[in-house]
């Protein structure tokens, strides 16, 4: 079997100067200061294909150095809705856009609007979003969705850029929002979340993702599934949430396996 870890964020990994330290914190107390084992820890365990996906400039720049480096590894650029305040300035919005100018980025994002934490002002948010999916729009390229707590919001600024394919990335709302985004054509992340949540709604909808939308993903380092909470998540992780979403959904775990791997090589070009 082999799987596609659609949601990463292993280039941080590297501790290079300018990434993120909070990110960089988390692999360098779990022991890892070079990518290469992840890379090799996942491959090992049938997880053939990686999206590293950026949230910041620099972290971008990052994941695109990586995928270039690696043939397991593919890029998605893109500026967190979290840094939307130090991020709408045209200088950085440029040097962005320039990525798109390298090879293997697959997508743009994540991208979207976060309302839990609202570490940018709301209006911030939707203008770098606006950026982001006009970007995505341009360029033919699907994108990586982030979505909390803000749906209302959302849509109306989505639905502005016709054509646009992507993922809600760690879904984990309910059947109402899943209908919404599978009514526009998005494929659906699942990740982590599904292992430990006591939330029966976010289950319900995870068993109604059509086997033709559903996307796997870690978020590695963040969201490890059980039974391995309290440890670093890695992208060789993906095939414990596989293995879950297997039983919770009653489907042989290489149908799944299968069809996931499909619909990722497809929404993101990869190579087969």
């Amino acid at each position: 079997m082999e799987f596609v870890d659609t949601h990463c964020h292993i280039q941080e990994a590297s501790q290079e100067k300018g990434g993120d330290v909070f990110m960089q914190e988390k692999w360098l107390v779990a022991g890892y200061d070079d990518p290469q084992q992840l890379i090799d820890n996942a491959v090992k365990d049938g997880v053939t294909r990686l999206i590293c996906v950026g949230c910041t400039f620099k972290d971008s720049e990052m994941a695109v150095n990586l995928a270039n480096s690696d043939e397991h590894c593919y890029a998605s650029i893109g500026i967190h809705p979290h840094e939307a305040k130090d991020h709408l300035a045209k200088t950085t919005q440029l040097e962005f856009a320039n990525l798109l100018q390298k090879p293997k980025v697959v997508a743009i994002g994540e991208c979207g609007l976060d309302y839990y934490y609202n570490h940018s002002p709301k209006n911030e948010q939707l203008a770098l979003l606006s950026f982001q999916l006009q970007l995505a729009s341009d360029h033919n390229l699907p994108v990586i969705l982030h979505i909390r707590d803000a749906f209302d919001d959302f849509w109306p600024v989505f639905d502005q850029f016709a054509g646009l394919s992507g993922v809600v990335h760690s879904f984990s709302s309910n059947s109402g929002d899943l209908e919404q985004a599978l009514s526009r054509g998005l494929y659906i992340g699942l990740n982590g979340i599904m292992t430990f949540t006591k939330d029966p709604k976010q289950l319900t909808a995870a068993k109604q993702v059509p086997l033709n939308r559903l996307l796997l993903e870690t978020d590695a380092p963040f969201l490890t599934p059980y039974p391995y909470r309290g440890r670093i998540c890695e992208p060789k992780h993906v095939c414990v949430t596989a293995e879950f979403l297997a039983k919770l959904r009653g489907e042989e775990l290489a149908e799944l396996a299968d069809a996931s791997t499909h619909n990722a090589t497809t929404l993101f070009k990869l190579q087969e």
